[in-house]
């Protein structure tokens, strides 16, 4: 009996799904567990195992395609098993007055797909389609109950190739020209257009405000140079600022709890632990995964937890209990040479920390003036959830403990 694979539901937020790639071709064996396809989330692109074995029969929605949740996306079945024809929606039934249906058991050729709604097409030939630049519209099809199959896109993507081009008039030569010069535009869809919303909602769903200082780290930038003196014979050992700052966070959260709160529809929800979020940049977009418990771990341990998350965000290894459920975020964007910024909440979260990055500037230290190392930091937070006395009391006691790391044994 033909088993129907239907688009998962990760998370209470989600509502849609890309299909990303089969991993399984039309007609290929599978088995129980066996990775099927990937899906793209907003967040994340997962792989999808397998929940039945036998054949994949028919795949429902092809690659790129965005999916509601819940709905079919594949068949499996037995080898040879008959895959019923997905009922015809409203736009594709004959109007009223048409011609008479073709008897039981005879095929009848359609009049063509234009001006016709949706083309009802088979995956295989929608992705031909898309690789020869065939527009479906013009297709004629030959299958079951005029279906467009992949011979019919072959067929047309020949014969239009066989037909000698009509030369252009000279206005439509203007107008290829004009074309040519035209600007490039990039579709707003997929993961930017899903971190694009995302952030409209943020600013549109909480009362932001960002408060800045500039916090003298001299003694945080020494601190690592010894650490990294300390274990100049370990090849592997590394420690960034950032490392330290993770580690100042979570003791700063500890004195002021509120910043480690969630605005949900129930209330605020003041966390005992802090599963700390760390943005990281991909070529696709942002990602953040978060550390659980973060608070509860040392210096070291927590550079390895949050070197892990960053690593796997890169090489899509995360899972959706690594990228939900954070209490606070941290967004660096030190490496890119930026002094500081203004960040975006990443709701349901009451704060969120810019890093920007380290710079000498001249200033006063035990009354002489000399060189200092200096670093904006910027906290935003949600002010429906604290006023500005509170958040900014954190982003003292966090600057306090970069000037004066002894500060975080405290």
């Amino acid at each position: 009996m033909a088993y129907e694979v239907q688009m998962p539901k990760w998370g209470l937020t989600m509502k849609t799904g890309k299909i990303a790639r089969w991993l399984v071709a039309e007609g290929g064996a599978v088995a129980v567990g066996q990775p099927l396809l990937e899906v793209e989330t907003d967040k994340i692109t997962n792989v999808v195992e397998s929940p039945a074995g036998g054949v994949l029969l028919q795949i429902v929605s092809p690659q790129g395609e965005v999916v509601p949740v819940m709905q079919v996306i594949g068949i499996i079945g037995e080898s040879g098993e008959a895959v019923a024809t997905p009922a015809a929606s409203p736009t594709e039934a004959a109007p009223a007055g048409s011609a008479a249906a073709a008897p039981q058991g005879q095929s009848r050729p359609a009049a063509g797909n234009a001006n016709q709604g949706e083309v009802r097409a088979m995956p295989a030939a929608r992705r031909v389609a898309k690789e020869l630049g065939v527009d479906l519209a013009t297709v004629t099809g030959t299958g079951r109950d005029g279906i467009v199959t992949e011979k019919d896109v072959r067929t047309a993507h020949e014969a239009a190739v066989k037909t000698p081009p009509t030369p252009a008039a000279p206005c439509a030569q203007t107008c290829a020209a004009s074309a040519d010069s035209a600007d490039e535009v990039i579709p707003m869809d997929g993961l930017r257009k899903l971190i694009a919303d995302n952030m409209q909602a943020s600013l549109q769903n909480a009362a932001q405000l960002t408060v800045f200082v500039e916090a003298d780290v001299t003694e945080m930038v020494a601190l690592r140079d010894a650490m990294l003196v300390r274990h100049k014979k370990d090849a592997e050992y590394r420690l960034s600022f950032n490392d330290i700052i993770a580690f100042a966070v979570c003791r700063a959260l500890r004195q002021h709890p509120v910043m480690n709160s969630t605005l949900q529809q129930d209330g605020i929800h003041m966390h005992k632990h802090v599963n700390l979020g760390v943005a990281v940049s991909l070529d696709t977009g942002l990602i953040v995964p978060n550390v659980k418990n973060a608070d509860t771990f040392s210096l070291e341990e927590l550079k390895a937890k949050v070197r892990d998350a960053a690593y796997r965000a890169r090489k899509g290894g995360l899972s959706m209990d690594e990228i939900s459920g954070g209490t606070f975020t941290i967004s660096n964007v030190s490496m890119l040479g930026v002094d500081g910024f203004t960040p975006i909440l990443n709701p349901p979260e009451t704060g969120i920390l810019g890093v920007g990055r380290v710079v000498e500037k001249p200033g006063v230290f035990d009354g002489q003036v000399c060189v200092r190392k200096m670093m904006t930091l910027s906290l935003t937070f949600n002010h429906m959830v604290t006023d500005g006395g509170p958040a900014m009391n954190f982003l003292r006691t966090l600057a306090d403990m970069l000037e004066q790391p002894v500060r975080m044994l405290g």
